[in-house]
């Protein structure tokens, strides 16, 4: 039994030529693809069409929900479980209640940053496809790779390798799941 194809690999000599190849592949339609290299590549990220991320929506929404766990679990400590009036004061002194409120925020905020981070990126991830590809191990050394998946919409075998051939690749491989 054949085993399912992931996508197909093209392998490139310098960071121009992928960054070109990217774009040239984006504007072909192909939306489904991943650029592998041994630096980041600022470009890329704008190549391979991806514009925005959910990370700071996430973020604020930890901190939001820090900051009102904070102030409900002090104001439920202070005026409703465990009510003492001390020297006067109300049982809802908000100005006490800050720091633990601004400490709360900081924890989820900082707590959904780097959980949602890792969702996002849907690490950790010990395994990829990519990686039965023999030549993929130059990737941490001197040589780029453009991905695309067999899951883009239009994906074919053979109209792909095709595609993937006219960009004058060193060579392209089939990665297999």
């Amino acid at each position: 039994m054949a085993e399912p194809l992931y996508g197909l690999m093209a392998e490139f000599d310098d960071p121009k030529t992928l960054v070109d190849v990217t774009r040239r592949a984006y504007d072909e339609g192909y939306r489904q693809m991943d650029a592998y290299a041994p630096f980041p590549i600022e470009e890329l990220t704008e190549a391979l069409g991806i514009h925005g991320t959910a990370v700071p929506l996430l973020v604020l929404c930890g901190g939001a929900i820090g900051a009102l766990s904070g102030f409900a679990l002090q104001y439920w400590v202070a005026v409703i479980a465990y009510p003492l009036n001390v020297g006067g004061r109300p049982y809802n002194s908000w100005p006490a209640f800050v720091p633990v409120t601004f400490e709360m925020t900081v924890l989820l905020a900082a707590a959904t940053a780097v959980f949602g981070m890792l969702a996002l990126n849907r690490l950790p991830m010990l395994y990829h496809p990519v990686f039965n590809v023999p030549r993929f191990a130059l990737a941490t050394r001197d040589r780029f790779f453009l991905c695309i998946e067999a899951a883009d919409p239009k994906f074919d075998a053979h109209a792909t390798r095709q595609f993937l051939l006219s960009l004058a690749p060193r060579e392209v491989s089939d990665v297999v799941a």
